[in-house]
């Protein structure tokens, strides 16, 4: 479906619905209307009250994934000013700051309720049905559930859908079964055992297939190919290879936000102490080259952990900083054009630190056990929600859930997705009232169904 109102000398500019929209003086760029349109949507809006890695309401000052998203986006601005200064040649590439702000608040719209424990719960309700990963949901959300349009969701550019493609094959290319026979109760679920599968939907391929015909043959098939994990031998799927440019800014920039203001947190709830830095950081960076890097990770410590706030977020900004500036722009000459030509990537010794902040985040924040029971409670919320609104949709799903249930039974076209789109669209709390309200003992009050996708 070309578009006949966007640029047409430039495909990535086009979106899959054409638009005839005339309003009043609107001089903006189509990546600066799709922002808006993120920015604007209520996906976005429930990014407020869902766990980034510290439950909400624990405390009321550390991050959620909406202000995840928000850092995100800066980080990935100011990873892309960087490579325009470095790069001069590479201005047409990284010529609009509202497309990689588009990318990187759009990264995470996608994840359930309750962190890694909602995303492994859906998944394994879904394990008949396609599957379920966060990354995925995000690419539906985008391009078909946000009611932006009636049925192509924000309708956004092709870029910036191929830019948020951070794992572009599809569930059936990528899934590798390991014929593991289904827990006998929900209590048994363990996420090492049903890891999602990191893919796009299968049930989305008419719109991945329209972002991916940009490209040449040999570039789409390069781009979607898959082999084991070279990372994890415990992940028994394939893994997609390749990102975009615009995918690789945002990526960076979410796993610097994802180690530094995540260790923030940590560091200000006491999780973490100046001891287990020494260990876990100090000890494990002494064979980097980078002098800078060598001296500050040495003494950045007594900042850190510091009881003057202002020394503690000096330090933090220079490490968002130092990993900032040391990105530069890869090549890879198997591809034809420049957007999978071309992508960012972390010096070796800052590669090496991100990763060893990222595992002490992994090791004393996320598998905290109070964090973990909390994980744990999420995971059974939803497979109990999910369970009870497959066994009579029509009776207990919401009026436009149940109208889009009937049209899948209708059309054959997966009706349990829809399931799992009304469910990974709830906030953390809505979730915990809903369950509350089927399961609880007690009978008052209403639930309010306003977390409909």
């Amino acid at each position: 479906m070309p578009d006949t109102t966007e640029q047409q000398d430039n495909i990535w500019h086009q979106r899959l619905l054409g638009e005839d929209k005339q309003r009043r003086n609107d001089h903006r760029s189509s990546f600066q209307r799709d922002r808006a349109r993120i920015l604007h949507s209520a996906a976005f809006r429930r990014l407020q009250a869902k766990t980034q890695v510290l439950g909400v309401g624990m405390n009321d000052f550390y991050r959620t994934r909406l202000t995840h998203s928000l850092e995100v986006s800066q980080i990935g601005t100011g990873i892309t000013a960087q490579l325009r200064r470095k790069y001069p040649e590479f201005k047409y590439l990284l010529n609009s700051m509202s497309l990689i702000e588009s990318v990187c608040l759009a990264h995470d719209i996608g994840h359930p309720p309750f962190g890694h424990g909602g995303e492994v719960a859906l998944n394994y309700m879904m394990r008949h049905h396609g599957g379920f990963e966060g990354n995925g949901q995000t690419f539906r959300i985008l391009s078909r559930l946000e009611p932006y349009t009636p049925s192509w969701g924000m309708n956004l550019t092709r870029r910036t859908l191929l830019g948020i493609m951070k794992y572009p094959a599809m569930h059936s290319q990528l899934f590798i079964d390991q014929h593991k026979p289904d827990i006998a109760n929900h209590r048994q679920l363990k996420p090492s055992d049903w890891p999602p599968v990191k893919g796009l939907f299968d049930d989305d391929k008419p719109i991945i297939d329209w972002v991916l015909s940009a490209l040449s043959d040999n570039d789409r098939q390069l781009f979607i190919s898959s082999e084991q994990s070279q990372v994890n031998a415990n992940y028994p799927h394939l893994k997609t290879q390749f990102k975009s440019l615009d995918c690789s800014i945002m990526e960076l920039a979410d796993d610097i936000a994802y180690a530094v203001h995540d260790l923030e947190d940590a560091i200000v709830m006491g999780i973490v102490n100046q001891r287990q830095w020494q260990k876990d950081v100090v000890g494990q960076l002494q064979h980097i080259n980078d002098q800078w890097l060598k001296s500050e990770i040495a003494s950045i410590g007594e900042k850190l952990f510091s009881h003057e706030h202002h020394l503690r977020k000096d330090a933090i900004g220079t490490l968002v900083n130092g990993f900032v500036t040391a990105i530069s722009i890869d090549t890879n000459d198997k591809f034809e054009a420049d957007l999978l030509k071309y992508n960012a990537q972390l010096q070796p010794d800052f590669a090496s630190t991100l990763h060893v902040l990222k595992q002490l985040v992994f090791k004393y924040v996320i598998r905290k056990p109070e964090i973990q029971m909390l994980e744990y409670k999420g995971q059974q919320i939803i497979m109990e929600l999910f369970e009870a609104f497959a066994s009579d949709p029509e009776r207990l799903l919401p009026l436009n859930t149940r109208e889009r249930w009937i049209a899948a039974n209708e059309d054959d076209t997966n009706p349990m997705r829809v399931i799992a789109d009304y469910i990974s669209g709830m906030t953390d709390g809505f979730a915990g009232r809903l369950h509350q309200q089927l399961f609880g003992s007690k009978t008052a009050g209403i639930i309010e169904l306003s977390s409909e996708q």
